[in-house]
C-alpha cells in the first residue's frame, strides 16, 4: 500500500478523533539544538488557541533544546536496535499526536514504521520511503531531477567518473549519502580525485557549479501538495547549517521548488531544497532533505507558518495558505546561547 493511500486513510481517522481537541502532544525524535523550532511551534499553539505539551527525545541531556521542551526523553542512540522500539515507547506512554523527526538517519527508519506510529494515534510527519531513498542517494536524487527536466549538475559515481576519458576540472566529490556538509570536496585534478576518494565513504562526483546558493522551504501538508516555497538566501553557513541568510522572493526559485516537490510525490510536511544560482541566471538543484531544515525559523518568522499549518491540519481544521504572503527581504543572523543546568555527574 502507497503512503498517499495510508495517508488518505489516516487523515480520515485522526479528523474524526482530534477535530474537538483543544490540546496536542508533539514529539521531536531528535531534538538537538533546535530550540527555535520548539518556541516557533509553541508560538503556532498559542494562536490557534490549543495547549501544548512538547517532548523531545536525544541521546544525550546535553542537547540544548532538551532543556526547552516541556518533557525530555532519553533515547539510545540512532544506529542502535533500541532506538525506535524506544520512541514507541514514548509515543504509547504520553500519546503522543505527532512524531517529528529532524535529522537524516533517522528518516528512513521512522518511515518503515509510519504504520505502527499511526496504530498508537499518532502520526508520523514523515515523507514515503521512496522520497527519503531519493532524497539520500545522491545518484538516485540525479536521476529523478533529470527525468522530471529539473537543472542539476551532472553527477558521477566515483568509479563512472575515473573511467571518463574526458573531465573538466574542477569538480565536487562528497558522499554518496552524505549530509551537513561533511566529507565535500573540490577536485582540482586526477590526482585529487584519487586521493580524496580514499578520504571520501562511497563518493560521487560532481559538475563543480559556482553561484549564490538557496534554501527553499517546501510546505508540502500531509497529502504531499507543495502549497507555499519560501526561497532563502545563504550568506553564511556553519558545520553545513545557515547562520546568516535572507529571503529572497524570486519567483523562478519558487516555481523549481514547487517542480522539485510535485516530481517526488509523496512528501509529508516540510522539505528542504537546495540550489545555486549561477552568474548567467541558471538554478541548479543540488541538494534535497525531507524534513525540518535548520534554517526553517527564519521561514516560520517571515510569515510562513508551518507549525500552525501543520497542527490545524492534524486537528482537521486547516487554515488558509496564501503562497507568496511572507516577508521579502528578511534577513536571520545567528549568535550563539548558552543553556545552564545542574548536571548529574552520572550524565558525564
Amino acid at each position: 500500500m502507497s503512503m498517499a493511500t495510508r495517508d488518505s486513510k489516516t487523515t480520515r481517522k485522526t479528523t474524526r478523533k482530534h477535530s474537538a481537541k483543544r490540546s496536542l502532544n508533539v514529539l521531536f525524535t531528535s531534538v538537538g539544538r533546535r530550540v527555535e523550532l520548539v518556541r516557533a511551534f509553541r508560538s503556532a499553539a498559542k494562536k490557534l488557541g490549543i495547549g501544548l505539551t512538547v517532548h523531545g527525545a536525544d541521546m544525550t541531556c546535553f542537547a540544548p533544546a532538551m532543556h526547552h521542551v516541556d518533557k525530555a526523553h532519553i533515547v539510545p542512540a540512532i544506529k542502535e536496535a533500541e532506538h525506535l522500539d524506544a520512541l514507541l515507547e514514548i509515543v504509547r506512554k504520553h500519546r503522543i499526536d505527532m512524531a517529528i523527526p529532524l535529522i537524516d538517519i533517522e528518516l528512513m527508519s521512522l518511515s518503515k514504521a509510519y504504520v505502527r506510529f499511526d496504530a498508537l494515534g499518532c502520526r508520523a510527519v514523515i515523507s514515503g520511503e521512496n522520497v527519503i531513498n531519493t532524497c539520500q542517494d545522491k545518484i538516485q536524487t540525479y536521476h529523478m531531477l533529470r527525468r522530471a527536466e529539473i537543472d542539476t549538475p551532472a553527477t558521477w559515481t566515483y568509479e563512472q567518473a575515473i573511467e571518463r576519458k574526458r573531465l573538466k576540472f574542477p569538480l565536487f566529490m562528497k558522499p554518496r549519502e552524505g549530509s551537513a556538509g561533511m566529507g565535500n570536496y573540490v577536485v582540482h585534478d586526477r590526482d585529487d580525485l584519487r586521493v580524496l576518494a580514499r578520504r571520501v565513504p562511497n563518493p560521487i562526483v560532481q559538475e563543480l557549479v559556482v553561484g549564490v546558493e538557496h534554501t527553499l522551504d517546501v510546505y508540502t501538508g500531509f497529502d504531499g501538495i507543495p502549497r507555499c516555497i519560501v526561497p532563502r538566501r545563504r550568506i553564511e553557513v556553519r558545520n553545513g547549517e545557515v547562520s546568516k541568510g535572507v529571503i529572497v522572493k524570486d519567483r523562478r526559485i519558487i516555481v523549481i521548488g514547487k517542480q522539485v516537490a510535485t516530481a517526488l510525490a509523496d512528501c509529508r510536511g516540510v522539505v528542504t531544497v537546495q540550489c545555486i544560482v549561477t552568474a548567467d541566471k541558471r538554478i541548479r538543484v543540488i541538494e534535497i532533505n525531507p524534513r525540518f531544515g535548520g534554517g526553517a525559523p527564519l521561514a516560520i518568522h517571515a510569515g510562513a507558518d508551518f507549525p500552525l499549518w501543520l497542527m490545524a491540519e492534524h486537528l482537521g481544521r486547516p487554515v488558509p495558505i496564501k503562497p507568496t504572503a511572507f516577508d521579502n527581504h528578511l534577513a536571520m543572523l545567528r549568535f550563539d546561547e548558552s543553556v545552564f543546568y545542574k548536571a548529574d555527574r552520572r550524565q558525564w
